[in-house]
């Protein structure tokens, strides 16, 4: 399945890398939550909260990293966000008014088996 890994460099700089998520690999995770209000602070620059997978279910969005780098999300893209340091990235709406979301925390430290393209 298509995937977009979000990271930090070492300067604190978020980036991203465009690749897979193969099947059949078992992720642990704490836990899942779903989202569907969009808060005015998610639409400005920020870090992830958390390491987290984040599925999109409703809405097309343009990423924006703290490089000023974009790539684009929508249904059937797992974003791996993993940029929990420094200036964070931005995301807008491109189509639709709504996100409908399901973010999924992995046990800490555990194996994203994002394969970079």
């Amino acid at each position: 399945m298509k995937a977009i890994r979000l990271l930090n460099d070492v300067l604190g700089n978020s980036y991203f890398e465009l690749g897979t998520l193969p099947e059949y690999h078992k992720i642990e995770v704490n836990y899942f939550n779903i989202q569907t209000k969009i808060e005015p602070w998610q639409q400005e620059q920020h870090t992830a909260p958390r390491e987290q997978f984040v599925v999109t279910l409703k809405g097309k969005l343009e990423f924006t990293t703290s490089e000023g780098n974009s790539f684009i999300i929508e249904p059937g893209i797992i974003l791996i966000a993993k940029d929990i340091e420094g200036e964070g990235h931005s995301w807008k709406l491109i189509e639709g008014d709504k996100w409908e979301r399901i973010y999924i925390v992995p046990t800490q430290n555990d194996l994203d088996y994002f394969v970079a393209d």
